[in-house]
């Protein structure tokens, strides 16, 4: 019974989403209230229906309902209960309902702030969000029904791919998710804004909350789907340039430079068609990772469906979006009125050289990644683009933006001092270079590792050399706090995201400093590894709930003495006929051990591969400190307060409420 009242859930919130993508925005053209604020309501009303689909679908994952398809498929009875929730979306149909239940959870969030809205734009907003909700329910009904039956319903499931039963699989989907689909949000805003014919610095208020929420979601579902790919496939590796990592990379890119677009149309009302263009393709390379995952054109351990029928589905789905917003943006973009002039050497400039090298860095992305497959189509020749070319091209993009970092916090709007901004860098640039000659006679090379750790010193001070001086002006300590707990919040979020791109570049710029080995290891052999010794105490069998593992019990010794024990292993799940790596880890400081094993031969030796990185957590606390920042930011009053006033300003004259005949 909860399975049925899931989907005809599912089927009511189609309809609410028919129903929402067409009345608000009626009247909203019309100018009727009464039809604009009928958008939240319903819009709430849809996010329950579609919560509702997606809890019976995990009921039937907890109580391992197996004469569900999707539950036999991807779950089992011995299965612990972490991995049987995150089991529902860790399949296509799943993690389709999950992607609609986030897409309407933004729309219901925004139905409860529409009070500070006017009416024409929340119903506008609403029905965007309607449309976009109301493609991805049809698509689910008609190609991906998570509520399909069984025929005859099996005692046992066929269990979730042992890749994916992982603590990481619990955090990495909806974190991903959430920013995937928070951009769809700013999507909704960019159309909105072009059906009404208002795109001022209000507007931009409305929508920076939005993408900021949407970058801080990415950042993180990026960050923890690379660390799970380090230590879940056993290759020792963190980012790849696999198409699907690409997938997600690209709409960062294009969501970070919509990121500073909005600051700028906020504060001097400039760059309307840069942010409105940023807002649509932010979205528009979300759906297109959305295409690439499950349409089967790649073959790839993050792919869920290789459906070309579902493909065709989602291009259409993807085409209908983008090519409509893109057909609306060509039409509108004219009209738009010029902002705020601006000087080229200003903070408004350097964002505008920001936002030059960011989308050009997610143009190479793209390139890179489609082209290959765009070849293939037309021709059938099957080309490899790998690592060298995204490293070749991507990479110089990125090191001017860390040069101009600190610099363009420092430039003051409308008009800025180049010069000046680079003066009183002197000491941050002095110090950045010591640091580079302190990390070559420390690690005695490679010469690019010690550059790029020098770099990222720069940026990290540099970030908050701005904080600094607006502080520390020659003032009693008590005045210095005082003035430090008075700055806005997001100058504190500002400082914390930059610095944390520079801990991540300098996490980056010590993988030239690890060592690696590869070694054939009996019980009681010991490999140094670099100040490390690890030796191979033994190697004995464990049961698990739904597997059976293969256990290197090893021991790490800095010295002569013990530093701790580290357990790598070999899981075979016996449903899936499957065997994973679990790698040994043990963090040291900021650097970690890592150990992995291959599958033991009778009395055999132990095939086993050793790293030593240092510095790689800062590979990932970069990302945790700039989803730090972008939180801080979200919490400053200007993102809260003075919408309402501003919107009631600006709006105009009420429109007439039509009465009922």
């Amino acid at each position: 019974m909860i399975v049925e009242t899931g989907h005809f859930a599912l089927i009511l919130a189609l309809a609410l989403a028919i129903v929402q993508a067409v009345i608000p925005l009626w009247g909203s053209l019309a100018r009727d209230a009464t039809l604009m604020r009928a958008a939240p309501s319903i819009a709430l009303a849809q996010f329950v229906m579609v919560a509702i689909a997606y809890g019976a679908l995990t009921w039937a994952y907890v109580s391992s309902d197996f004469s569900l398809v999707n539950v036999f498929e991807n779950s089992h009875s011995l299965k612990p209960l972490i991995y049987k929730i995150s089991g529902v979306w860790g399949n296509h149909e799943g993690s389709m309902l999950l992607w609609v239940l986030i897409l309407v959870l933004f729309g219901a969030l925004v139905a409860l702030s529409a009070r500070n809205m006017p009416d024409d734009l929340s119903a506008s907003v609403l029905s965007v969000q309607a449309w976009i909700s109301g493609a991805f329910l049809l698509f689910i009904l008609l190609t991906s029904n998570p509520f399909a039956r069984v025929g005859m319903p099996p005692i046992e499931g066929r269990d979730l791919n042992p890749i994916l039963q992982d603590p990481g699989l619990a955090i990495h989907p909806p974190m991903l998710y959430l920013g995937y689909v928070g951009y769809s949000m700013t999507f909704s805003f960019a159309a909105a804004a072009l059906i009404n014919g208002r795109i001022d610095a209000v507007w931009a208020r409305y929508v920076r909350p939005w993408a900021l929420l949407a970058w801080l979601f990415l950042t993180l579902g990026i960050a923890m789907g690379s660390y799970w790919a380090y230590y879940t496939l056993g290759w020792g590796g963190f980012w790849f340039w696999d198409p699907v990592e690409n997938a997600s990379l690209m709409p960062w890119l294009a969501g970070t430079a919509l990121l500073h677009c909005t600051a700028v149309m906020e504060k001097r009302d400039a760059l309307k068609v840069w942010t409105i263009f940023l807002a649509i393709l932010a979205f528009s390379l979300s759906l297109l990772g959305t295409f690439l995952v499950r349409s089967g054109v790649l073959t790839s351990v993050h792919a869920f469906a290789t459906d070309p029928q579902r493909g065709v589905v989602i291009l259409g789905i993807l085409t209908f979006f983008i090519g409509g917003s893109l057909t609306l943006f060509a039409l509108r973009a004219p009209m738009l009125k010029q902002g705020g002039l601006f000087a080229p050497v200003s903070r408004e400039g350097a964002l505008v050289l920001n936002n030059l090298l960011l989308t050009t860095a997610c143009a190479t992305v793209f390139v890179g990644t489609l082209y290959p497959l765009a070849l293939e189509a037309l021709t059938g020749a099957k080309i490899s683009v790998g690592p060298p070319f995204f490293n070749y091209t991507f990479v110089p993009l990125f090191i001017p933006i860390f040069f101009a970092m600190p610099i363009g916090q420092l430039l003051a709007w409308k008009r800025g001092d180049l010069l000046g901004a680079a003066q009183r860098l002197t000491l941050v640039a002095l110090a950045g270079f010591v640091a580079a000659l302190i990390f070559y006679a420390m690690q005695g090379g490679p010469a690019l590792s010690a550059a790029m750790g020098g770099l990222a010193i720069y940026v990290i001070l540099g970030s908050f050399f701005d904080i600094v001086t607006r502080v520390a002006s020659g003032s009693s300590a008590g005045a210095m706090m005082s003035r430090a707990i008075g700055l806005p919040s997001s100058a504190w979020g500002t400082t914390l995201a930059h610095a944390g791109v520079g801990v991540t570049l300098l996490g980056l710029a010590a993988t030239g400093w690890g060592v690696e080995k590869i070694a054939s290891m009996r019980a009681g052999d010991s490999v140094d590894l670099g100040q490390w010794q690890v030796t191979l105490d033994k190697v004995a069998p464990r049961p698990g709930p739904n597997y059976r593992e293969t256990v290197a019990h090893m021991t790490i010794r800095s010295g002569g003495a013990i530093v701790a024990q580290i357990e790598p292993s070999r899981r075979f799940f016996n449903s899936r006929r499957m065997t994973t790596s679990q790698a040994g880890l043990l963090n040291v400081s900021l650097g970690q051990i890592y150990v992995v094993i291959s599958d033991q031969e009778t009395e055999g030796p132990l095939d086993t591969r050793l790293y030593w990185k240092p510095f790689v957590s800062l590979i990932w606390l970069g990302p945790l400190i700039m989803a730090i920042g972008g939180a801080l930011s979200l919490t400053d009053r200007r993102m809260r307060l003075g919408i309402a006033q501003r919107a009631k300003r600006r709006r105009g004259p009420e429109p007439k409420t039509v009465a009922a005949e």
